[in-house]
């Protein structure tokens, strides 16, 4: 138990990162965040990030946190889950907001808020949605603010993309992946790449506590298992 247990807290506690973001068809919006989180001297422009669900916007996010975090900075962070939002802090170095487009009354007050702070103290915004701002049902003083900075559309992975990222991962984790094994995980399994690299990180775990190659019928044991 102890060894799948190891296994699975390897994979799971990795922090999302840039360098590690398969960016496909959203390689103008990766550039633009790896340039404005690796400066010093942060542009206050907002970004925005829109797209559909699998798109990468939660992944983007979490890793600025994590690359300010890395540079000794810290980072205020509000998404729909955070039912009371905590006050502006003046340490933050950029707000990130996170499914903007799910706000409650009380969360967009807090953004609202959290803005106007870091527009005044000449902090960074980040924020996603899956709605351009535009079309978001938001009060308009955020709406608008939202929409005024750098704004980029994220479009999801095609499916050769996501194989190939796939691929790679296993790869790298010298871990042999067959064709069918490959076709079983992209068709059952959540379009979502942050889903599938975790899937591999578990079957990874699991191969190694039970010796056996990664195969269909091994998959279906460790979801039994589960």
């Amino acid at each position: 138990m102890a060894m799948k247990q190891i296994a699975l807290d390897i994979g799971l506690a990795r922090a999302p990162t840039l360098a590690g973001f398969c960016a496909g068809p959203n390689e103008a919006a990766l550039r633009h965040l790896q340039l404005w989180a690796g400066s010093p001297t942060r542009s206050p422009v907002p970004t925005y990030l829109w797209g559909p669900g699998a798109s990468g916007k939660t992944h983007l996010l979490r890793a600025v946190a994590e690359a300010l975090r890395e540079q000794g900075a810290s980072a205020g962070w509000l998404d729909a889950s955070v039912l009371e939002p905590p006050e502006f802090n003046e340490n933050w170095a950029v707000v990130l907001l996170d499914d903007v487009h799910l706000y409650t009354a009380v969360q967009q007050h807090a953004a609202f808020n959290w803005f106007v702070n870091a527009q005044t103290l000449q902090r960074g915004v980040l924020a996603a949605g899956a709605l351009p701002p535009a079309d978001l049902k938001l009060r308009e003083d955020l709406r608008t603010r939202l929409g005024w900075g750098h704004v980029f559309q994220l479009q999801v992975l095609s499916e050769p993309e996501r194989r190939a990222v796939l691929r790679q991962a296993a790869d790298a984790r010298g871990v042999f992946i067959g064709d069918e094994v490959m076709d079983f995980m992209l068709t059952r399994f959540s379009r979502d790449l942050g889903s599938l690299m975790q899937l591999l990180e578990e079957l990874d775990g699991y191969a190694l506590q039970t010796k056996r190659a990664i195969t269909i019928p091994l998959i279906k044991s460790m979801l039994e298992n589960e």
